[in-house]
């Protein structure tokens, strides 16, 4: 430390505030982790309205009437995905499978 005693007030907060940014930045850091680590499972839940039974037999239904095609296919696989995860119990994963095969029965 400096010999002088206005010096070393000074550098003492100068580390003091230096110390209180990064506090803040890493509670933000935290903050925006949870977020990202949260927000995709409850878009997907959101997106398909959860991954259900009465969500999937719906979907199947619409599946069926479809034209033979690309996007049949997509669908069925995308179906298959979906009852998978929900009988692993991976709900976000289920929800997401299930959003784009009712995105495919959609397409052209």
């Amino acid at each position: 430390m400096s010999q002088i005693p206005a010096m070393s007030l000074v550098l003492a907060q100068e580390q003091e505030k230096e110390s209180n940014i990064m506090t803040k930045l890493l509670g933000v850091i935290a903050f925006a982790a949870v977020a990202f680590a949260v927000a995709p499972a409850q878009a997907a839940k959101h997106a398909t309205g959860g991954c259900s039974g009465a969500s999937l037999e719906k979907t199947e239904t619409a599946i069926e009437n479809m034209a033979d095609g690309d996007s049949k296919f997509v669908a069925q696989k995308e179906i298959a995905a979906a009852q998978d995860s929900l009988l692993n119990g991976k709900m976000g994963a289920c929800g997401a499978h299930l959003n784009k095969a009712m995105h495919a029965t959609m397409g052209k």
